[in-house]
């Protein structure tokens, strides 16, 4: 178990414009005055805070969100000591204004500050939770986490902004072509990024436009269709282990845990039903 006080960092190689720094139950930690280059959004998971934000000084208790422009000076620091813990984003800030842009947030594609300091909603915040302890468990795959990321931001900005998101075509445009690219290659790992430039469409309009289309987000039916591959093996009388396998799970433990969310049922429990059925 990591030390209270010493600052975890999340970082992943094939996420390089996003990063995490999480701090539990800390009595050590305070902060100077200070700015980074990216757009930062931070959760006050434990204790009462005096955040200095460019002018102002405002008290944040846990359950609430903080926002940091790119290069504003700030400071978040415990009130009369008390242990305190956070969760900080740190976005890169073209890649974000990419996502405000694309989601007809910017009228060009350069750098807008946002006008908002704090934000106390619970569901923002229990979202932000679930959203970063995506990113940060190593069994989630790639495209979970870049679609848990993206969708959360789009939601987050466009509430910010207080403009609703922007109506999807009535027309489902090439979202049954990326449904069916999903079902060929439903045992590759898949990236949100690659489908992007594949079918020349902005990450948040497509998962936006895939969950009207099937109800899933565009890992969600990915998920699925491997789940349906695991059935079909076992039909075929495969051993669990190489129906995990067959159906692109990295290892039978994951595929038993999806198998039963979806099907409830085991795996062991379908072949031994397909069996007595014989």
């Amino acid at each position: 178990m990591p030390d209270a006080n010493t600052p975890q960092f999340w970082r992943d190689s094939r996420m390089p414009h996003v990063e995490l720094r999480q701090i539990r139950d800390t009595l050590k930690t305070c902060y100077a005055p200070h700015s980074h280059i990216q757009w930062s959004l931070g959760a006050i998971t434990q204790g009462c805070n005096t955040f200095l934000y460019r002018d102002k000084q405002l008290r944040v208790d846990t359950g609430t969100l903080v926002i940091i422009d790119p290069d504003a000076i700030h400071a978040c620091n415990p009130i009369d000591n008390q242990p305190w813990g956070y969760r900080m984003l740190y976005i890169d800030t073209d890649w974000l204004t990419a996502l405000r842009y694309n989601s007809r947030l910017l009228e060009s594609p350069h750098w807008r500050d946002i006008p908002v300091a704090t934000l106390s909603d619970p569901h923002c915040y229990a979202s932000y939770l679930r959203m970063t302890d995506c990113l940060i468990d190593p069994h989630r795959a790639l495209l979970e986490k870049q679609t848990a990321l993206t969708e959360y931001l789009t939601t987050l900005l466009h509430k910010l902004a207080k403009q609703p998101l922007p109506p999807l075509p009535t027309s489902t445009g090439r979202i049954p072509e990326i449904a069916s690219f999903l079902r060929a290659h439903a045992t590759e790992d898949l990236s949100l990024d690659m489908l992007c430039q594949h079918f020349e469409i902005s990450a948040g309009h497509l998962i936006r436009a895939f969950k009207a289309y099937s109800g899933f987000t565009p890992h969600g039916y990915l998920i699925n269709c491997r789940v349906q591959l695991g059935q079909q093996a076992l039909k075929a009388g495969n051993p669990i282990a190489e129906a995990a396998l067959q159906a692109g799970f990295a290892d039978q433990p994951h595929f038993q845990r999806t198998f039963k969310r979806m099907v409830a049922a085991t795996p062991n429990q379908y072949r031994r039903t397909l069996l007595n059925q014989h």
